[in-house]
């Protein structure tokens, strides 16, 4: 008797995976929930454990192949039997002996026939409208044929990047072709023979696309303001140890500024806004994304209702993003909802960038290195510990006025952290 081994739901939004790699070789032996596969969708990374002990059968789904929530991967066979031993899976989708024809030809269709036993490619017609449930919802919701869009996916597939390109385009006819890129010019042969050639992951070509998006949907523009770090710092060198023992969580710098942001999104309230369509929508709630660097890119958790969490609240959360992102257990929902995001390039040593927008949102802020520089107090010059800071905002929603008022707001109240306590 075989276990079928098959994609798990995704998420919101996430309609396909690609098969980073398998831990084990038909004919091992597996544990129930022990790690067999590894998923990477344009979101996350995730395992999928071993349904019931037994042997690793037929793998179907190989590796670099996409496939679909509810797909068939492979099997684990009960009693030592393994696809080695000759005794492959049964196929999962043989119809009862009493069903009816079209009730067994049914999940035939929308799995295993999709991706049979011997690795096929993803299923024919993906081109011509069968690209997944998002792919339709978006057409569904934007009257965009998918047919007339050029599919960026496996074997011609639309994925959900390109209908929303296309809608954001205005598509209603069929998808001018994209503009040529600039073919990569050979390397010589004492050089391509030290070159290395690696496939972008999954999460890396979502990453690479968002931005790029990003950078042609909004009219982004970034303005620049700094601040003077110090009281902060004399605050938490004052506190931090009794901090951490109360709390488990080291007292840093962006529980402060993600307090410093919600005071600043609600005086300014563009900032925490979106567009969509022709209409503003303005988020009377605060969900805050983290940037956090992986080795496998960037990912943003999202803090949600911090306005209501305390500074010990706020750190404790940010600690067990970094916990699960270093661990690669960060699930979808905790990226998922952010409103405003906050990314600091100074743990690497940044004094300065131009941060761009996690789309839909309206505004990011960077933050950066603090270095020790000569300014004037009281008629005095004095070395202070500041900080440039960045806000990157989309020109469409958020004027330049609202833009300054933002980070002035965030600057006044890091320069005097008592209005951080006081809420003022």
């Amino acid at each position: 008797m075989a276990t079928e081994i098959r994609v798990p739901t995704l998420g919101e939004s996430v309609s396909e995976a690609t098969i980073g790699r398998w831990f084990k070789k038909p004919g091992d032996t597996v544990k129930a929930d022990e790690p067999l596969v590894e998923l990477e969708t344009d979101k996350v990374t995730l395992e999928v454990n071993a349904p019931a002990s037994g042997q690793l059968g037929d793998i179907v789904a190989k590796d670099g192949e996409t496939v679909e929530p509810g797909a068939l991967l492979g099997s684990i066979v009960e009693g030592g039997a393994s696809a080695g031993n000759g005794a492959a899976a049964p196929k999962a989708e043989a119809p009862k002996a009493e069903a009816p024809k079209a009730a067994a030809e049914a999940p035939a269709k929308s799995s295993s026939a999709s991706y049979g036993s011997h690795g096929d490619a993803a299923p024919k017609g993906h081109a011509s409208g069968d690209n997944g449930p998002a792919v339709a919802r978006l057409a569904q919701e934007s009257g965009v044929d998918p047919s007339s869009v050029k599919g960026s996916g496996k074997d011609g597939r639309v994925t959900k990047g390109d209908m929303l390109s296309a809608i954001s385009s205005g598509a209603s006819s069929p998808a001018p072709a994209p503009a040529p890129q600039v073919a990569r010019a050979p390397s010589a042969p004492d050089d391509a023979s030290r070159e290395e050639r690696v496939r972008m992951t999954k999460l890396r070509q979502t990453i690479a696309r968002r931005l790029k998006d990003a950078q042609n949907t909004a009219a982004m523009l970034t303005t620049f303001n700094d601040v003077d770090m110090g009281a902060v710092m004399a605050l938490r060198q004052q506190y931090k140890d009794v901090f951490e023992k109360k709390h488990g969580a080291k007292l840093g710098f962006m529980g402060f500024f993600t307090k410093a942001v919600i005071g600043a999104l609600k005086d300014v309230p563009a900032v925490n806004a979106e567009i969509d369509g022709q209409d503003i929508v303005y988020k009377n709630y605060y969900h805050v994304g983290i940037a956090v660097g992986t080795d496998k890119g960037l990912v943003v958790p999202v803090v949600r209702d911090a306005d209501q969490l305390s500074i010990a609240g706020i750190e404790k959360a940010i600690t067990g993003f970094g916990r699960k992102a270093r661990d690669g257990k960060l699930s979808i929902e905790d990226m998922q909802g952010g409103t405003f995001t906050i990314t600091n390039g100074g743990i690497y040593g940044s004094l300065m960038s131009t941060p761009i927008l996690n789309a839909p949102q309206s505004g990011i802020l960077g933050m950066h290195r603090i270095e020790e520089r000569p300014v004037v107090r009281g008629g005095k010059i004095e070395a202070r510990p500041m900080m440039y800071l960045a806000l990157s905002y989309d020109h469409r929603i958020v004027d330049g006025k609202e833009a300054v008022t933002f980070l002035v707001r965030v600057k006044e109240a890091l320069e005097d952290p008592a209005r951080l306590v006081l809420d003022l």
